[in-house]
């Protein structure tokens, strides 16, 4: 059974760091992707970033763009989200999520993609 569990989540104030990371306990196949979705408070889920197996395809989403870096780590089933210069509207439950695909430099994730119970990043002004 696959699981998956995120950590790194805390409070903080404007202009902090933070690293989530994300560790997957079994892989959902050979060459998974990887994806950081968000949920702001009382929003839908939204996609952060992205990253494939290789690790030389990346995708993030505009708002995270210069401030946020996704990485992996194969070898331990892990992915990190570091967050840098975090702005108020960050605030939201960070999700992981391996699986979906790249299609050129844009990824998407499917119905078919495993989800981990999140954790709560916030950020005060």
């Amino acid at each position: 059974q696959v699981r998956v569990v995120e950590s790194g989540g805390g409070s903080v104030q404007a202009g902090d760091s933070l690293r989530l990371s994300c560790v997957v306990t079994r892989r959902p196949s050979n060459r998974y992707a990887m994806g950081w979705f968000r949920q702001p408070p009382n929003k839908e889920r939204e996609f952060v970033a992205a990253i494939d197996w290789s690790g030389n395809t990346i995708d993030y989403a505009d708002p995270v763009k210069g401030r946020f870096t996704i990485s992996r780590d194969n070898a331990k089933d892990t992915v990190y989200l570091q967050m840098i210069s975090l702005k108020p509207e960050d605030t939201a439950v960070y999700y992981c999520s391996p699986g979906g695909a790249f299609s050129g430099t844009k990824y998407s994730a499917s119905r078919y993609n495993y989800w981990g119970q999140g954790t709560q990043v916030t950020v005060s002004s």
